[in-house]
């Protein structure tokens, strides 16, 4: 076999591999879990960073959550959450070529708080019970910082797991390594 053809069968099973972790933690949402504490932030920012297809990466995530909400249910604020998970995918996409655990962790923060200033905001705007005020505003915010800790601890989870699982199986199946120049996961705080 020539190299050539030995770096598309790694790339199809590494693609193979990564989206169905994503189905995976797709499919964890619809089981009984604490209030936000999901792995689709993880997986959003998981397939940014990991899934070669541009077009895929935001495409694979947004089906798995749509396959998902036919179970959990739709609601008002679905563009919202939606588009917070697109922004995640773009942060993943971020760290692509510098997967560090410091970056990693830095993405899942900014992922977590993004998520939570655009959908409080959309509770806020589009929902009843808040005065469309900047105090109700203020007040939707407060109201909703616990929500945050769990989409933060939830988000680090499922990162960890996500990244963690995949940086040990490269280690174990060479197939799956990334053959693109990008830098393995490493625990280097001097990004």
């Amino acid at each position: 076999m020539n190299s050539e053809t030995i770096h598309r069968e790694s790339l199809i099973v590494r693609t193979a591999v990564v989206l169905a972790m994503i189905a995976l933690a797709a499919a964890l949402r619809i089981m009984p879990h604490p209030w936000n504490f999901t792995p689709v932030g993880a997986m959003a920012l998981f397939a940014g960073a990991v899934i070669k297809d541009r077009r895929l990466a935001f495409l694979f995530p947004l089906a798995a959550l749509f396959a998902g909400d036919i179970f959990v249910g739709f609601h008002k604020l679905m563009p919202l959450v939606y588009a917070s998970f697109l922004v995640d995918v773009a942060l993943g996409y971020w760290v692509r070529n510098h997967r560090t655990v410091a970056r990693i962790s830095g993405v899942t923060l900014l992922g977590a708080i993004q998520f939570f200033l655009i959908t409080n905001f959309g509770v806020w705007a589009v929902l009843e019970g808040w005065p469309h005020t900047a105090a109700g505003l203020v007040a939707c915010y407060i109201a909703g910082l616990p929500l945050l800790v769990n989409t933060l601890a939830g988000d680090a989870f499922y990162a960890l797991v996500l990244f963690g699982t995949l940086a040990a199986a490269e280690r174990l199946f060479p197939i799956l390594r990334d053959s693109a120049p990008s830098a393995p996961i490493s625990a280097h705080a001097n990004d």
